[in-house]
């Protein structure tokens, strides 16, 4: 990115020539990657003369004017059709932009398209998407993670220097460690979610996803900050971009959950993830066993809050206030056939539960034990981060799985096994690459913080970048 901006600054290049050749690579890679669902180039090159206008002016609205940018497509922007990856919205054209567009545009950013999703956000795989699978780009066999795959495999292929995903249960650094891009969850309320299709508000959040954690950093300032049209947005500071001191390891106390190393983690990214800790050791970082025993319960509890608020986020799209309509001979002829014709089967199949949860029979079993085990998480992860400053662990336990290997839909949930304790507690976790498995695959680590570290996650990605780095130079991984 570095490379990008100063050439734009000396005028080695241009914003329609940087724009132009993103578009030439997603027009090369994208048929057998199948990273967007709607590419704007008409709309990019404007966006690009315009961006190139202001330079020449000397009234570039940032740094980053004239930089293009993906943006996961449950994620509002006017003028251009945001689909969820949905046959219920597959025409829907957005008449006003979500708050973190508003913010890009303001810096000038150059918005290419809209990227692929599991349908409304419910997938770890982008297999659930109604406009086709997206195929991770280091192995078309196998998927890109979910449900921001789209957003992850365009930065992996270079279709686009960086892009935004949303993560309710891992999905930006589930996908990140799959694709081998950093992707961070921030702290929930530091960035707005107005205009952000809801999957679960209380769990929700749009985060960056790039190839280096400067470049991740860099967009997270320009997409943080309070929002008063979202009523979960914190008070919080603006987001500055942390100084890259080596000093930051020194004394850093690294809590080491030993419920993360255990059955079911595959050895290789066990190995790759304890060396990232060993080099952090090495530079002055002093690891800590801890114990983090209530994520044993963070799946079940995150799938039933999940599939609660899906139910009733989704009831408004029933074919008269929202949503594709088929016409029928009476009203819930017409509800039940635009609902089918619209979702998808796992839509259908968490809209299901989440009824069922949320049923007057069920609420007390179901809904209300699940907000408790989720204070118990919370504090069990806030009792923790007393003790620490960050808390280290894979981001996910395997690499990439084959496309149509997890067809058991719990085995899919499993996906999320190490990303929904941050969700359900509100932390920022960071996903940073930490090497390739014997594959050639990509694996990540997770750096989980208290609330608004964000920059202190940063910074130990920034490190462990280094160090990966080095080690690939050297032959080490």
């Amino acid at each position: 990115m570095k490379e990008l901006i100063q050439s734009l600054d000396v005028r080695e290049v241009s914003a329609q020539e940087i724009v132009q050749h993103h578009l030439e690579e997603i027009a090369q890679h994208d048929p057998g990657i199948h990273a967007f669902i709607t590419v704007d180039q008409e709309g990019a090159l404007r966006q690009a003369d315009d961006a190139d206008r202001r330079r020449a002016q000397g009234q570039a609205l940032s740094p980053f004017d004239g930089i293009p940018i993906a943006v996961k497509d449950n994620i509002s922007t006017k003028g251009l059709r945001t689909t969820c990856g949905s046959r219920m919205l597959e025409d829907y054209v957005p008449l006003f932009d979500a708050t973190v567009i508003s913010r890009l545009r303001r810096a000038g950013l150059v918005l290419v398209g809209k990227t692929n999703l599991d349908e409304f956000a419910m997938g770890s795989s982008t297999e659930y998407s109604a406009f086709g699978v997206t195929h991770n780009p280091h192995d078309h066999s196998r998927v890109p993670g979910g449900s921001s795959g789209g957003s992850a495999a365009a930065v992996a292929a270079g279709e686009v220097p960086w892009s935004l995903g949303t993560d309710t249960g891992g999905s930006i650094r589930q996908p990140a460690s799959f694709c081998g891009v950093v992707g961070l969850k921030p702290t929930y309320g530091w960035v707005s979610r107005y205009g952000v299709v809801a999957l679960a508000p209380s769990l929700d959040q749009v985060g960056p996803m790039a190839k280096r954690v400067e470049d991740a950093a860099a967009l997270f300032a320009l997409i943080a900050g309070n929002d008063p049209r979202d009523a979960t947005s914190a008070k919080a500071p603006s987001f500055q971009v942390p100084a890259w001191d080596p000093e930051v390891l020194r004394d850093l106390r690294v809590g080491v959950p030993e419920e993360f190393f255990s059955a079911g983690l595959d050895s290789q990214v066990e190995h790759a993830v304890r060396g990232c800790l060993r080099q952090l050791e090495d530079q002055g970082a002093v690891l800590q066993p801890l114990s983090l025993a209530t994520n044993a319960y963070a799946i079940d509890t995150y799938l039933t809050l999940v599939t609660a608020e899906a139910s009733s986020c989704l009831a408004r799209y029933d074919g008269v206030r929202y949503g594709k309509r088929v016409e029928a001979e009476d009203s819930n002829t017409m509800f039940a056939k635009s609902r089918s014709a619209g979702f998808g089967s796992e839509v259908k199949r968490r809209i299901m539960l989440g009824t069922y949860v949320l049923s007057a029979n069920h609420y007390e079993a179901y809904y209300e034990q699940a907000q408790k085990v989720r204070t118990l998480i919370k504090e069990d992860v806030l009792d923790a981060l007393s003790q620490v400053d960050v808390i280290i662990t894979p981001t996910t336990p395997t690499a990439a799985f084959q496309i149509g290997a997890k067809r058991d839909p719990l085995e899919m949930y499993l996906s999320d096994l190490f990303t929904a304790m941050a969700n359900l507690s509100g932390i920022p976790a960071l996903s940073v690459p930490c090497g390739l498995n014997s594959h050639g695959l990509p694996m990540g680590i997770q750096i989980m913080g208290g609330n608004f570290s964000e920059a202190l996650l940063f910074q130990v990605g920034y490190m462990i970048e280094q160090g990966v780095e080095g080690s690939a130079r050297h032959g080490q991984l």
